[in-house]
């Protein structure tokens, strides 16, 4: 692969709602796009899913592009490569940021598949035309908003509801979701807001049937939720717990959950989510790719993993007006009866536009291969 320049983006987009979770609401998203070019003209493009403050993992978005700047694109630019997954022997120079390094690697490897003519969901072995998707809720002032929205996703056709939680806005909120849909299939996210203390809680979470507990006690543990997970009938899942191959491994062997929430910023790009897969798919530990409030580009990276044959649940990656007045693809992510079709055209398979990124953008720098950085 000859990749002759890259363009870093620092980009903020407005949200169409509000968006609470225990970490607080987000009302704009601000976050790094990466293009990479080859000397051919093709472009592919990444997206660092990172927040502006460092609640969901240590990366926020202005560490993340010192880590690109300083360290990631000079070494893409000063090495040679055959294929994507070299990019990981490269990374392992500097520890962890791995949404950083996801965000590079996915722009090479839509560059890649793009170079070959093919989708990046067939590079990447994917093998489903359409993916079953779900919708994520975040916490609601009033039970009324959450239920009357959950009425409205569940007309939309979703495959699952995702109930954000926290101490106070729980057991409650469950109760009047399952008064008012006893059969819908449920899950709750309580991003690490919990601790064993809260065993009677959490215990008592297994009368409404739900699909799964998402990451119910703190971000990197798996001794304690090994302790939880003998204690509940209901699945754990596991989501800032897993960072590496490494974590997905020793979860499995302590029993610490019985699904896993694949992010690809999380686990450092689509070559460790591979990887994570083939062991999950192994050991029958059945995968769904949670969102992290992406644009269209972080959109369809979601998309192409999750054609692979063990993402069995349905994951986060609803229609882009879900969250924007206008996405910066083309056309915009749709899921009908809660399906999303996998695109076929080269690379991620949708058009990158321009124009609208540009009206996001605060600020770019491009990076030139043999040269220091030029603008």
């Amino acid at each position: 692969m000859n990749i002759d320049e890259i363009i870093l983006y620092k980009v903020q987009m407005k949200m169409k709602t509000p968006f609470t979770t225990s970490f607080g609401t987000e009302h704009n998203r601000f976050f790094l796009l990466v293009e990479a070019k080859n000397k051919e003209g093709l472009s592919g493009w990444g997206e660092c899913v990172t927040s502006e403050r460092p609640l969901y993992s240590e990366e926020f978005t202005q560490s993340s592009w010192l880590m690109l700047e300083k360290f990631l694109i000079p070494l893409v630019l000063e090495n040679s490569l055959d294929h994507p997954d070299d990019l990981q022997e490269i990374f392992d120079l500097y520890k962890l940021n791995n949404m950083a390094k996801s965000a590079l690697e996915g722009a090479v490897w839509d560059l890649y598949a793009k170079s070959k003519g093919i989708s990046l969901a067939k590079a990447l072995g994917g093998n489903k035309s359409t993916v079953d998707v779900g919708i994520s809720l975040g916490i609601e002032s009033k039970s009324e908003n959450l239920l009357n929205l959950i009425a409205e996703k569940k007309e939309e056709g979703y495959k699952r509801i995702k109930v954000k939680i926290m101490p106070g806005k729980d057991i409650e909120v469950l109760s009047q979701i399952r008064n008012k849909f006893p059969h819908i299939p449920l899950m709750v996210d309580a991003n690490n807001a919990y601790s064993l203390e809260d065993m009677k809680t959490l215990k008592e979470m297994d009368k409404f049937d739900l699909m799964m507990i998402e990451q119910p006690l703190t971000a990197g543990d798996l001794v304690d939720h090994a302790k939880l997970q003998e204690e509940l009938e209901t699945p754990i899942c596991l989501d800032e717990s897993i960072h590496s191959l490494e974590n997905a491994r020793q979860a499995i062997e302590l029993v610490s959950c019985g699904i896993i929430n694949m992010k690809i910023g999380r686990v450092g790009g689509l070559t460790n989510a591979k990887k994570i897969h083939d062991l999950c798919e192994n050991e029958n530990i059945p995968l769904w790719c949670g969102g992290m409030l992406e644009s269209g580009i972080g959109r369809a990276h979601n998309i192409a993993i999750t054609s692979l044959s063990n993402f069995k649940l349905p994951g986060d990656t609803a229609s882009s007006a879900r969250y924007w007045e206008n996405d910066i693809i083309e056309p915009e992510v749709v899921a009908e009866n809660g399906r999303v079709d996998v695109p076929n055209g080269p690379g991620i398979g949708f058009d990158v536009n321009k124009n609208e990124i540009e009206k996001h953008t605060l600020e770019r720098k491009v990076f030139k291969q043999n040269s220091k950085k030029v603008g």
